[in-house]
């Protein structure tokens, strides 16, 4: 009788109901929808001058007396950057005004007297080799006043040298100048951020290059948050053959805050196309994939593996060809997996 009654307390238990499963989470649902977002091109590049000009001694062997400039002074075009010393170039200058006074008047001496020879020429009391002989010496102390009036012409030009000055307006940018040095021609004195212009030099993939134009939209970020919109100016016609990059150079507005030397990242915008939006939290990443939780009538959860694209103001991109009717997992997937059972929060339905 005992073990009779224990097979049958047995059999109940197993026939016992299951117990119902319940929800693993509460979440809200989420349809994609469409919009027109505008395409976006991430480069990133160094800062630098659009025309960095090269300041340089004309003269040799002349004292630098005095430097006007430092780096960082914004300059006007003309302004005076250094003066050389022009005791020697004045005198020198002085000496060859002589050599023209003398050469001028050797000129007018010759000249008068060619033109006495001339007048003796029809009465046959000069001969023929005579009067050659004024002529040459006329063209001869032409030649010599020619010369003096060049080395005149050029010392005078030294001595505008002696004053180096601004040719465009800028910010100087070096300064290698010091007074009391004695230069060689060609020694750099300073250089000049022509107009203070800068420009992005975005390195841009070669097989995007194309993609770009003069006048496209470009905006450059720093590390510490500060953005700074340009447009493109010209887009280089050849590639680097190590990088495979290509430049694309970006005109930044003055006053920007940026420096010269400066790395930073910037995007493009391109042209505006339809994109398949999702918010980015609706995403989960699993094992480097990207996957979507699609809830279905009987509010069970079904993974789908998906591709993904750009991000804009917390919405992504969704490139699989996904349907567009299906309702999605707002926030919270990635505490869940293919098959749990989920609850709706009050208000939500499948349907969209």
């Amino acid at each position: 009788i005992v073990t009779l009654a224990l097979l049958l307390a047995a059999c109940s238990d197993a026939t016992e109901t299951a117990p119902e499963a319940r929800p693993v989470l509460t979440v809200e649902l989420v349809s994609t929808v469409r919009e027109p977002w505008p395409e976006i091109l991430v480069a990133s590049g160094e800062i630098a001058p659009w025309q960095e000009a090269s300041i340089g001694s004309e003269l040799t062997g002349i004292r630098l007396d005095e430097v006007l400039v430092n780096v960082g002074d914004v300059v006007s075009k003309g302004q005076l950057l250094a003066r050389f010393s022009e005791d020697a170039l004045r005198i020198e200058l002085a000496q060859l005004d002589a050599s023209v006074a003398g050469a001028t008047a050797n000129l007018e001496k010759a000249k008068a007297d060619l033109l006495r020879a001339d007048r003796l020429e029809t009465t046959s009391a000069l001969s023929e080799q005579a009067l050659l002989a004024y002529r040459i010496e006329a063209k001869a102390a032409a030649a010599q006043l020619a010369f003096a009036q060049a080395q005149r012409d050029a010392a005078a030009l030294r001595l505008q040298y002696a004053r180096v000055v601004a040719p465009d307006d800028g910010v100087i940018s070096a300064r290698m100048a010091t007074a009391g040095a004695v230069n060689s021609m060609g020694t750099e004195l300073f250089r000049l951020v022509r107009q203070n212009r800068l420009e992005w030099r975005a390195e841009i993939p070669a097989e995007s290059l194309r993609r770009l134009h003069p006048g496209d939209s470009a905006t450059v970020e720093t590390l510490d948050g500060l953005q700074v919109t340009g447009a493109v100016r010209q887009v280089a016609p050849t590639a680097d053959s190590a990088t495979r990059n290509g430049i694309a150079y970006v005109d930044l507005p003055a006053g920007s805050g940026l420096l010269a030397g400066m790395y930073v990242a910037g995007r493009f915008t391109l042209a505006t196309q339809t994109a398949t939006v999702l918010p980015e939290s609706a995403v989960v990443m699993r094992d480097g994939n990207y996957y979507l939780m699609q809830v279905d009538a009987q509010d069970r959860v079904h993974e789908i593996k998906v591709a993904t694209g750009r991000r804009q103001d917390h919405q992504l991109e969704i490139l699989t060809d996904i349907d567009t009717a299906a309702r999605w997992v707002k926030s919270g997937g990635a505490f869940l997996t293919d098959g749990d059972l989920v609850q709706l929060a009050p208000g939500e339905s499948v349907a969209p």
